[in-house]
């Protein structure tokens, strides 16, 4: 389970600087996107942990903080991928 954790907590982070690296806004956009989505991943497998026994009493503690540090991240992410305008369709010239 330690893999999958390390691994969603690598993507967060690596989708949010490629995203950030990327020329247009659609595309940064859609790597904050994919980072929110990592965010998400992350939650679930603290969620699931617990419940197939793979954490340690000493890993519990250390699961707790790092739901509630997942939530303000989380929260972030999302306030960051809002803070871009919506995309509205272009009118079609005839």
């Amino acid at each position: 389970m330690r893999y999958y954790e390390d691994r969603a907590a690598s993507s967060i982070v690596l989708n949010l600087a490629e995203g950030r690296g990327r020329g247009t806004k659609a595309d940064q956009k859609r790597f904050f996107h994919m980072a929110f989505g990592s965010v998400r991943e992350y939650q679930a497998i603290l969620d699931i942990g617990p419940e197939r026994g793979s954490l340690r009493p000493s890993r519990r503690e250390a699961s707790a903080d790092a739901v509630k540090l997942a939530d303000v991240v989380a929260a972030n992410v999302y306030c960051l991928i809002r803070s871009f305008p919506l995309r509205r369709p272009q009118p079609v010239s005839r």
